[in-house]
């Protein structure tokens, strides 16, 4: 158990941290999850609109430090190829 001051602070914040960043972890697999669950069903339009919605979650969880560049950048292409693939 800490006994300074600052490593009690310390504790808190990450604690509080933890739980920001779990649900923003969070908030982005669901966006993504509505992208995969409209290509299984096949609606190209569907897909269109939720790959829409879930772009600038992606760039967010970047931003807010929940994932690499990368990870975003190829999740968001291999799922753009998978509806692309859907149309034709």
């Amino acid at each position: 158990m800490a006994h300074h001051k600052s490593a009690i602070k310390r504790i808190r914040q990450t604690k509080r941290r933890t739980e920001v960043n779990r649900a923003r972890r969070s908030r982005v697999r669901n966006y993504v999850k509505k992208v995969e669950l409209a290509i299984e069903s096949g609606n190209a339009q569907a897909a269109r609109d939720a790959l829409k919605a879930a772009q600038p979650e992606l760039d967010r969880g970047v931003t807010k430090g929940v994932m690499a560049k990368n990870t975003a950048s190829r999740k968001l292409s291999r799922l753009s190829a998978r509806v692309k693939a859907l149309r034709s």
